[in-house]
């Protein structure tokens, strides 16, 4: 079963030109709307390991408590194969240590997951040498979270290990019981998959799933010399969760019947329609939380009959 609503604080980070609060005043928007957890960005204007003590964690910590929200997952952001260009710089250790040091705070703050992604596709080494490094880098950043009772969780976010069997088959090369999926509907639904299929194949490795909905706006390049437009790819354009193309109805629902217990964390990560104001990000967090109540209200009656 799902076990709650997060808000991600990215939403609130000011990232794309919207309003920005700061970490504490995410707690407070949280608690505020009805979440019951809080996914944390980690890195500024919120969680940077640059700017936050053990002390001052401690003091986040008691003002979840005193919000009722609880830490989910701390959302890292890693790319495991930045600048191999120069194999002189130990890009590699310096991203595990900051992810080691992720896992500490979550301990610090009451959680035990600590979202990482992989990594680009990068023209320097051939795919499988950075399959093989990425694979390596997530075994070492496992079994030094492991320490802190922290699992690894590997979003669908980057280039490598975004198709649905790519991850299933990279969480089980990494084996390592505290690597798992954090599997988002977004990376399948803009690949042409089917939801319910990849729901159903990732639910027993996934720890925790992130959602965001949008609108594909087409595009076009004029070509002067054939008077007519070339197709191009199509743009995403963010819009409620129950506005866009991506049914979270059909994914949540076979997640859950094939033994999914994790959170649903809300981002908004783009330019929203409707632009950036507080108000605006309130009413798409709002319908959100409207979706998932419905949901679970609708999942209660069935149950009872």
């Amino acid at each position: 079963m799902i076990q709650g609503s997060t808000l991600h604080s990215v939403s609130y980070s000011g990232s794309w030109g919207q309003h920005a609060l700061s970490l504490e005043e995410c707690i407070d928007k949280a608690a505020e709307l009805g979440f019951d957890g809080l996914m944390p960005m980690a890195k500024r204007p919120h969680l940077s390991v640059l700017d936050w003590s053990e002390a001052q964690l401690c003091r986040l910590r008691t003002l979840m408590e005193e919000r009722g929200i609880r830490m989910t997952c701390i959302a890292g952001y890693t790319n495991f194969t930045a600048d191999l260009e120069h194999g002189d710089i130990p890009h590699r250790e310096m991203q595990i240590q900051h992810v080691t040091r992720l896992a500490e705070m979550a301990r610090s703050l009451g959680g035990n997951l600590v979202r990482v992604f992989t990594g680009y596709e990068s023209t320097a080494a051939a795919p499988h040498a950075q399959w093989t490094l990425i694979a390596g880098a997530l075994r070492e950043c496992a079994r030094r979270a492991a320490g802190f009772g922290v699992t690894i969780g590997v979003q669908n976010h980057h280039d490598i290990a975004c198709g649905v069997d790519s991850l299933y088959d990279l969480i089980l090369e990494v084996d390592q019981p505290n690597c798992r999926a954090i599997f988002d509907a977004w990376a399948p639904a803009l690949h042409g998959e089917d939801l319910t299929a990849a729901a159903r194949k990732m639910a027993p490795l996934t720890v925790h799933t992130t959602a965001a909905n949008y609108q594909l706006r087409p595009r076009y390049r004029y070509a002067p010399s054939l008077v007519n437009f070339e197709k191009l790819t199509p743009a995403t354009q963010a819009v409620p969760l129950d506005e866009g193309f991506i049914d979270y109805t059909a994914f949540l629902s076979a997640l859950e019947s094939n033994g999914y217990n994790g959170s649903v964390a809300y981002e908004m990560c783009s330019p929203l329609r409707g632009g950036g104001t507080e108000e605006n990000l309130d009413r798409y967090a709002r319908k959100f939380l409207e979706f998932m109540r419905a949901r679970a209200a609708a999942a209660k009656a069935s149950a009872s009959r």
